[in-house]
C-alpha cells in the first residue's frame, strides 16, 4: 500500500510541476491530489503505536508536504514555484520510502512541545518558500539587467510584486520562527541533555539574520541583491539548524 501511494504521489507531483507550463488549473488539480496522497502516506509512516515518528526522512517529507500545501492554499501568485518545489517533494517521498529512520515523539509529551514542533515546521516551510522566491527574484533581476526576457520573465509577476511577496513571506515566517523559539525555551526543559543546543543556537542566529533583514527593509529600504543575500543566508542557517542537527544525531551518531 505504501509503495502504491508513494509512486502515485511522486507521479502526480511531477505531472503537476510539468502542467504549470500549460495551465494553472491543472496544476491545482494534480497538485491537490498529490498533496492529499502525500498526507495519507505521512500518516501511515509517522503515526505508530509508540508515538509520532519524526525521523530524519519523515521530517523532510513532512516539511515538503507542508510547503506544497501552503503553495496551493496561497492567494498570492506563487504557483510558478511549484515547478521546483513539487519535484523536491517527490524526491522527499522517494527518500522516505527507501530509507527508514526513527525518532519517536512519545504521546506523553506535553502540549507545549507539540506546539513548538508545529510552529517550527510551518516556519521552516514558509521560509523555504521565501528562499526559493529569492532565487527566482535573483534570476528575474539578472534577466532584466541583461535584457534577456525568457520564459521565466513571461511567467513571473513583475519584479516589484515578487519583492513584496518575498518580504510578506519572510515576515510571516519570522513571526512563526519567533513563536517556535519562545515555545522551545518555555517547554523544552533541558536542551543540553536533549542534544538540542546546536539547533537552538543556529535557529537563534537565523532569527537574527531575518530580524536584521526585516529591520533593514523597513528602516533603509533594503531590496534587490541585498534582500536576496540576507534571505538565502538566513534560510541556509535555519536548515543547518534543523536538518543538520537531525542528520548528525540520527544518521551519524544514531541517537
Amino acid at each position: 500500500m505504501n509503495i502504491f501511494l508513494s509512486i502515485s504521489a511522486i507521479i502526480l507531483y511531477i505531472a503537476a510541476a510539468i502542467s504549470r507550463i500549460a495551465s494553472k488549473h491543472i496544476l491545482l488539480l494534480l497538485g491537490g491530489l498529490a498533496v492529499s496522497l502525500h498526507a495519507l502516506l505521512l500518516y501511515q509512516n509517522m503515526v505508530t503505536s509508540s508515538g509520532l515518528n519524526l525521523g530524519f526522512f519523515n521530517a523532510i517529507s513532512l516539511m515538503t508536504w507542508m510547503i506544497g500545501l501552503l503553495l496551493l492554499l496561497s492567494r498570492q501568485p506563487v504557483e510558478n514555484l511549484a515547478v521546483v518545489l513539487f519535484p523536491i517533494a517527490a524526491l522527499a517521498i522517494g527518500l522516505d520510502s527507501y530509507f527508514h529512520t526513527e525518532r519517536i515523539l512519545s504521546p506523553d509529551q506535553n502540549f507545549g512541545v507539540t506546539l513548538h514542533i508545529l510552529f517550527s515546521i510551518v516556519a521552516y516551510s514558509l521560509l523555504s518558500i521565501s528562499a526559493l522566491q529569492a532565487l527566482f527574484l535573483a534570476f528575474q533581476d539578472y534577466q532584466l539587467h541583461h535584457k534577456r526576457p525568457g520564459w521565466v520573465m513571461q511567467k513571473l509577476p513583475p519584479l516589484q510584486v515578487m519583492e513584496t511577496l518575498l518580504f510578506q513571506m519572510i515576515a510571516l515566517g519570522f513571526i512563526l520562527l519567533s513563536l517556535s523559539l519562545i515555545s522551545g525555551f518555555i517547554f523544552l526543559k533541558d536542551i543540553f541533555a536533549q542534544h538540542l543546543v546546536h539547533k537552538t543556537v543556529l535557529s537563534s542566529v537565523a532569527w537574527c539574520v531575518f530580524a536584521i533583514l526585516l529591520w533593514g527593509h523597513w528602516r533603509y529600504g533594503w531590496r534587490g541583491k541585498t534582500a536576496i543575500r540576507w534571505s538565502i543566508s538566513g534560510f541556509f542557517v535555519l536548515m543547518l539548524a534543523y536538518f543538520g542537527s537531525k542528520l548528525v544525531l540520527e544518521l551519524i551518531l544514531q541517537r
